[in-house]
């Protein structure tokens, strides 16, 4: 079991908007050994409100023989910057003894990338073997691919885009109201919930209930008091802002530019029912990455279906790993 281990950077670098931390937490958990040539870690980057647990939200993928195995790997799950995790964020305390809450500064997602860089460089990482993440995680993992090729092998990016669109930033900004004019991230949550499932998800679920307690209200209702009970609302609002401001692109000529630039084997896997970052995001990424192989997971769950389909997530990501090590494996015909 990954045991969550901190350390304390007692003079970070500022953040990319000019905010600066006077000392930097960084949480993570690890899995396996590094080797002795240091090359044979895997990053795995937390969605937004995940952490450094792995073991409780990708399960499927960890374990022996697995597309993450800590027999081969030495896998480390870090808590984001700007979260309600270990890594430091708005719950954290300032050298004052105060928390920071509202006065956190604003983090992006290359932020995030530069922590987890610090965390490498001090468990003795070299260069990663793959880094891997879906939504934010997946920024955090183009993001690796892009701005630190020298760093990193090969990357895993599920159910994100080169950019944020407009259409997502519209499904934050309707969250953020709910939390700056209501104090409600309840709401924020549900809304959310309804950007993460396909309708034919849900209607496949509770289209026929005619009980309350098993309806669409009530499981909307759940998730909104499942995040309240365990996530910061500033720090759902910091990261929510950091995801609008991805831009692989941003001063770099562009994202189009600065994928084409970019040789790192990268796997983009789509959900065909994705209503937050629908196939043509993922279609954006294979179309000018030199080095992309694309992979669906054609599902009805929606953008969340990286979290519930694990077996195909699993099987998609073993074999792009079996492929690295053998270029000439053919692609897999069927994922079960």
């Amino acid at each position: 079991m990954g045991e969550l281990k901190t350390f304390t950077i007692e003079q970070p670098p500022p953040l990319e908007g000019g905010g600066q931390l006077d000392c930097l937490e960084i949480g993570y958990r690890s899995w396996g050994r590094l080797d002795a040539g240091a090359g044979n870690a895997v990053l795995v980057c937390p969605a937004l409100t995940g952490d450094s647990d792995l073991e409780s939200w990708w399960p499927g993928l960890l374990g022996p023989g697995r597309a993450l195995d800590p027999n081969t790997d030495f896998i480390v799950c870090p808590d984001v910057l700007g979260g309600s995790g270990a890594t430091s964020g708005p719950r954290s305390y300032k050298r004052s003894g105060r928390r920071w809450q509202q006065h956190f500064p604003a983090v992006s997602v290359r932020d995030m990338v530069g922590v987890q860089q610090l965390l490498l460089e001090r468990l003795g990482v070299r260069r990663l073997k793959l880094v891997i993440g879906g939504s934010l995680g997946g920024m955090q993992a183009l993001e690796w691919a892009v701005g630190r090729p020298e760093k990193v092998e090969a990357a895993t990016v599920i159910a994100a885009p080169p950019a944020q669109s407009a259409w997502a930033r519209a499904f934050n900004h309707v969250q953020r109201r709910a939390l700056q004019a209501h104090d409600d991230i309840e709401l924020a949550r549900m809304i959310a919930m309804l950007s993460y499932r396909h309708w034919d998800n849900i209607d496949a679920r509770f289209g026929d209930s005619e009980q309350h307690l098993h309806s669409a209200e009530a499981w909307l209702d759940y998730h909104g008091k499942a995040l309240k009970a365990r996530f910061d609302p500033t720090s759902y609002s910091r990261l929510m802002a950091a995801m609008d401001s991805h831009d692989a692109g941003r001063g770099r000529g562009g994202w189009r530019a600065a994928l084409a630039g970019t040789h790192t084997a990268v796997q983009i896997i789509a959900i065909t029912s994705d209503l937050l970052y629908p196939p043509r995001d993922q279609q954006q990424l294979a179309d000018v990455l030199p080095a992309a192989r694309l992979d669906w997971l054609d599902v009805p769950q929606g953008h969340d279906a990286f979290l519930i389909e694990q077996d195909l997530v699993e099987c998609l990501v073993s074999d792009f790993r079996r492929q690295l090590a053998d270029p000439a494996r053919p692609l897999p015909k069927t994922c079960p």
